[in-house]
């Protein structure tokens, strides 16, 4: 086998889901993905064997014995490693012509320019201050963002600039707040949103242990994880990010939509009026599911 590489044998069976001007397009795209770890790191992935040109990557976090079960750039050889830095060299071993530009936790100092320099903005992190940046400075210069809930079944939304953001379709206690300076409080409630969204809008909870995810919503436990999930997420937005490079329709709006691989179905948003009737009781059971596990 040669050992030169082509990018044109390399992408050469992509062709058919793709037509070769599609591929020429994908290889001068530009993709900013936030957080490398689980589903940051699986949609890397996906748009790497893609054939994506250029990728800009942040995290500011490096790989852990816990990361093994279900991050794809974390190896027993890059624990300890700089999660940004690993998956840069990873991701040159699938293309070594890809264009990768890593960033650490100096990234939200060049917000504004890593965001302008991408055709398109993937979140990946977990951090309600970081996600807030990425909104913030995306509809200011215009960028669409592809994001997934913190839910037990594979999600996915995307927020184009004249949507609204999550901050403001859930109702975070975040507005006119600086990123970098929200309160315990304003975390905690944030998080309570977003899970009151998932449970109203999908059938998450009977897919997870409800004693343990009380514990997440009181923030006494890490967030639960599982390989299978993580991984059908972060290709979900790996197509939704293939899409606005190629302008093709979307799947998702800014309300999103889960994956329901126990029953084979999609589960979209309910409509408003129902929504607004399950909602204070969904609420109301969050609460009391969270009371026993707070400290």
């Amino acid at each position: 086998m040669s050992s030169v590489f082509s990018y044109e044998a390399f992408t050469t069976r992509n062709i058919g889901f793709v037509t070769e001007a599609e591929q020429r397009r994908l290889r001068l795209a530009t993709v900013f993905v936030c957080g490398t770890g689980g589903m940051g790191g699986a949609c890397i992935q996906a748009l790497a064997r893609a054939g994506i040109g250029r990728l800009i990557l942040a995290d500011i976090d490096r790989f852990e014995l816990s990361n093994l079960n279900r991050q794809v750039f974390c190896f027993a050889d890059t624990i300890g490693t700089p999660k940004a830095e690993a998956t840069r060299d990873l991701c040159l071993k699938i293309n070594p012509d890809l264009d990768v530009t890593v960033f650490g936790p100096d990234w939200t100092d060049h917000a504004e320019t890593l965001i302008a320099d991408a055709d398109v903005v993937i979140n990946g992190t977990d951090d309600l201050g970081a996600s807030l940046l990425l909104y913030r400075v995306s509809r200011n210069l215009g960028r669409t963002v592809i994001d997934a809930y913190a839910s037990p079944l594979p999600s996915v939304y995307v927020t184009r600039p004249q949507d609204p953001m999550p901050e403001e379709r859930l109702g975070y206690p975040t507005a006119g707040t600086a990123w970098n300076a929200l309160t315990a409080d304003q975390r905690s409630e944030a998080f309570l949103r977003e899970a009151e969204y998932v449970m109203v809008h999908s059938s998450s909870r009977h897919h997870v242990d409800l004693s343990l995810a009380g514990e997440v919503i009181a923030g006494t436990r890490s967030r639960m994880s599982f390989a299978p999930m993580v991984i059908s997420t972060g290709t979900l937005m790996a197509y939704e990010a293939i899409h606005v490079v190629l302008g093709r329709p979307q799947s998702a709006d800014c309300r999103g939509w889960f994956f329901n691989l126990h029953a084979g179905r999609i589960e979209r948003p309910r409509n408003a009026i129902v929504a607004a009737l399950l909602r204070p009781l969904v609420r109301r059971y969050l609460k009391r599911l969270a009371a026993p596990a707070a400290p």
